[in-house]
C-alpha cells in the first residue's frame, strides 16, 4: 500500500522546484544510481543462491582480487548509468581508467564516481556492505571525460551518497542541503524518506579503529586511543566503546545514526604512503555527507575536503565523525605528534625527537 511518506522521486522534484533554472538532469541521474543500488541490493540478498559469493574476478586498480559479487555490482552501476545521456564519463574504484560512455549514447553534464561494493570482505559472513557514489560537474559537457576531469576538490561535488545493504536497504543522500535517508520498500521497489535531516551529535563515547595496526600508529593517534581506553579514570573522564566493522559504509551509517568517530589514519607501515582510504571514491563522498550532517571529516593534518586528489586512485588517511572528537584528533596531530627517535641508544632517553 502507498503511504503518506515522501518517495525519493518526490523529494528530488521538491528540491528541483527550489531551483527553477534546473534542467532535471541531476534528478534523473540520481534515480539511475538508485536503480543500480536496488539491483545490487537484490544481488547481495540472493548471494549464494545466485552463485555470486564464490569465485574471483580480475585484480582491480587497487591491486586487490575482487570477489565475483564486486564485479557484478560494478557492471550494474555501469549499465544503469551509461545510457541516460546525463554523463560525460564514469570512474570506478574497481577500474584503472575512467569508463568511456559507449558511442551509441549521448553525453551529458556530469561525472559519476563510485565504489560499487564497499566492505566486500564481509559478504561471506553476511555483514552489511554498501555502495558509495559521488557526482561532479563535467568540465567539458557533452565531451568524453578524461582522467584529469575527475581530479576535482571535494567541495565541487553536487551530490554524494551511499546505499547500505543490511537488514533493510537504505539510500543516504546529500545534494548540498543536508543529509536524508531513504529506506527501500522491497514490495513496491521504491525508496521512501524515513530519516530526514540527519545530524551527527557533536560529542560521542564511541570510536572505531583497527587496533591490529596500533604498532604503526603515529603518536597523535596513540594518544587519542589511549585516552579513550583509560575511561573514567583517565584524562577524558568517561568510558568509550570501541567498534570495527571493516566496512566504510557500515561505519558511516552507524555514526550518522548515533554519533561516533572513525579513524583509518596514516601510519608508519609505509612511510611514503599518505594512507589507505581511496580519496576520490571513498573519502570525498563520505566527507561531504558527514559535513552536511554537521560532523567533521579530516585527513589528520587538514580537512578531508581541502585538497584535490593527484590521481584517480590516490589514497589518504581518513578520520570523521562527531565534530568535537575529530577536532581533538586534529589538534593532537598539530601539537602532540612528536615521535621518539627509534635508535636503541637514544630511544629511551628521548634526546632526539622528530615531527612526523
Amino acid at each position: 500500500m502507498l503511504t503518506d511518506r515522501t518517495t525519493l522521486t518526490q523529494f528530488l522534484i521538491e528540491e528541483r522546484r527550489r531551483h527553477p533554472e534546473a534542467s532535471g538532469e541531476l534528478n534523473a541521474l540520481i534515480l539511475d544510481v538508485a536503480l543500480a543500488c536496488k539491483a545490487i541490493s537484490r544481488a547481495v540478498a540472493r548471494g549464494a543462491l545466485d552463485g555470486v559469493l564464490s569465485g574471483r574476478a580480475a585484480p582491480n586498480a587497487g591491486e586487490e582480487t575482487p570477489k565475483k559479487l564486486e564485479a557484478v555490482a560494478n557492471e550494474l552501476f555501469l549499465r544503469s548509468n551509461e545510457w541516460g545521456g546525463h554523463l560525460a564519463g564514469m570512474a570506478s574504484e574497481a577500474m584503472d581508467a575512467p569508463y568511456a560512455i559507449p558511442g551509441r549514447y549521448p553525453r551529458g553534464h556530469y561525472l559519476l564516481v563510485f565504489d560499487s561494493l564497499d566492505g566486500s570482505s564481509n559478504v561471506d559472513v553476511d555483514v552489511a556492505v554498501g555502495s558509495i557514489f559521488s557526482i561532479l560537474r563535467a568540465p567539458r559537457a557533452h565531451d568524453d571525460a578524461q582522467a584529469e576531469d575527475f581530479l576535482q576538490p571535494a567541495q565541487r561535488q553536487v551530490c554524494a551518497g551511499y546505499a547500505i545493504y543490511g537488514p533493510s536497504t537504505m539510500l543516504v543522500l546529500t545534494v548540498g542541503t543536508g543529509v536524508h535517508g531513504f529506506t527501500l520498500d522491497p514490495v513496491l521497489g521504491e525508496f521512501f524518506l524515513t530519516h530526514p535531516a540527519v545530524r551527527i551529535p557533536p560529542t560521542t563515547c564511541e570510536f572505531a579503529i583497527n587496533a591490529s595496526n596500533s604498532r604503526f600508529w603515529e603518536p597523535a593517534v596513540k594518544r587519542y586511543v589511549e585516552e579513550c581506553l583509560a575511561g573514567k579514570t583517565g584524562p577524558r573522564g568517561k568510558d568509550f566503546n570501541m567498534r570495527w566493522i571493516a566496512s566504510l559504509v557500515a561505519e558511516t551509517h552507524r555514526i550518522l545514526m548515533r554519533g561516533g568517530v572513525f579513524l583509518d589514519p596514516r601510519d608508519t607501515r609505509e612511510p611514503g604512503t599518505p594512507g589507505r582510504v581511496q580519496q576520490l571514491f571513498e573519502a570525498h563522498p563520505i566527507a561531504f555527507i558527514v559535513e552536511q550532517a554537521s560532523g567533521r571529516a579530516s585527513a589528520g593534518r587538514a580537512g578531508a575536503l581541502d585538497a584535490p586528489p593527484e590521481s584517480l586512485h590516490q589514497r589518504i588517511g581518513f578520520i570523521f565523525g562527531s565534530r568535537d572528537e575529530v577536532e581533538r584528533i586534529e589538534r593532537y596531530h598539530r601539537d602532540h605528534n612528536l615521535r621518539e627517535y627509534d635508535a636503541p641508544l637514544f630511544g629511551a632517553r628521548g634526546l632526539f625527537r622528530a615531527a612526523v
